[in-house]
């Protein structure tokens, strides 16, 4: 099969498009014939290097930890799925991903895919939709009534981020470049902030909860908005955790987790049409390259899907 891999850490021109064997399944794993992955943030940070101590991988290692496809094989002890099956899912980032035509996962960390979207649409949701999902409602504690504050708002956490608030009842506020006002007024952001001309630190206040996906002084801003008692949930690091404690609010750092129960009721959402998947772009899975170096500009409306079949 094809994979597309990294034999050493570095830029984009280390990735290299490899023919390897299609690996076979453990007892409680399952292979999956890939449909469509997507590109996140983690793909080219730990093909940097960024993420050697909290992903530890063997080189050479296929990157892409997020799939859709249909399940070829099943190991012996695995009873929650067959050969047929339509599944996506947040493949462990220490093990080879699906930047490949086939790849095996653990039958516990993935689910059915939602069934009114194809698997291109389906490759965009889970780890984006589960980073959201859990800094929003797992972290955060998001309620019905309440003001969240959804930096990078048009970004791939930043769309399901945006729909899951509105879903629950809450007060959403954006942060995004003004070019992409409009669209999330459409995906129903009560009020956007644009980024470049507006600090919105000085025109939001009072806020129950903010979820950063952007750090720095981002996050430092983004305690001096809360109501005491508030919350700062941090996709990357806490970093000014002494600041919190002196405001009387909460700065906490996640890294989304698989939790199949909550892809399955994600996938209500999309099959209910209350959430759907946004995507920018669909590039075949052999344009790794130009995918990551766009993903890194930090700019995509969305995600960006590879395509394998």
């Amino acid at each position: 099969m094809k994979a597309v891999r990294i034999h050493e850490y570095g830029g984009p021109e280390v990735l290299s498009i490899d023919e390897i064997p299609i690996p076979q399944p453990a007892p409680d794993e399952v292979l999956i014939k890939v449909h469509s992955t997507s590109v996140n943030p983690v793909d080219w940070k730990i093909r940097e290097g960024q993420r050697k101590d909290k992903f530890p991988a063997k080189l050479p290692l296929t990157l892409g930890w997020d799939v859709s496809g249909t399940v070829e094989e099943v190991g012996e002890k695995v009873s929650a799925f067959k050969k047929g099956d339509e599944v996506y899912g947040r493949p462990d980032p220490t093990k080879n991903g699906a930047y490949a035509e086939y790849i095996v996962v653990k039958a516990n960390i993935i689910s059915l895919k939602p069934t009114s979207i194809g698997h291109t649409e389906a490759a965009a949701v889970p780890l984006a939709g589960l980073t959201a999902w859990q800094g929003l409602f797992d972290h955060g504690l998001l309620k019905a009534g309440q003001k969240v504050l959804i930096h990078a708002a048009a970004g791939g956490v930043g769309t399901y981020a945006v729909q899951f608030a509105k879903w629950k009842g809450a007060y959403v506020i954006g942060t995004a470049s003004d070019t992409n006002t409009d669209f999330l007024k459409r995906l129903g952001v009560d009020e956007v902030i644009d980024y470049k001309m507006e600090d919105f630190e000085s025109v939001v206040k009072d806020v129950d909860l903010v979820l950063d996906t952007v750090g720095k002084e981002t996050q430092l801003k983004s305690l001096n908005i809360l109501k005491e008692g508030g919350r700062v949930i941090n996709t990357l690091m806490p970093e000014f955790v002494a600041e919190a404690k002196d405001k009387k609010v909460h700065l906490i750092g996640f890294m989304a987790q698989s939790i199949p129960a909550q892809l399955t009721e994600i996938a209500g959402l999309i099959d209910s049409g209350k959430v759907k998947p946004i995507i920018d772009k669909v590039l075949p899975f052999t344009s790794a390259k130009e995918a990551q170096i766009e993903s890194e500009q930090g700019h995509t409306r969305g995600k960006i899907v590879l395509q394998v079949i």
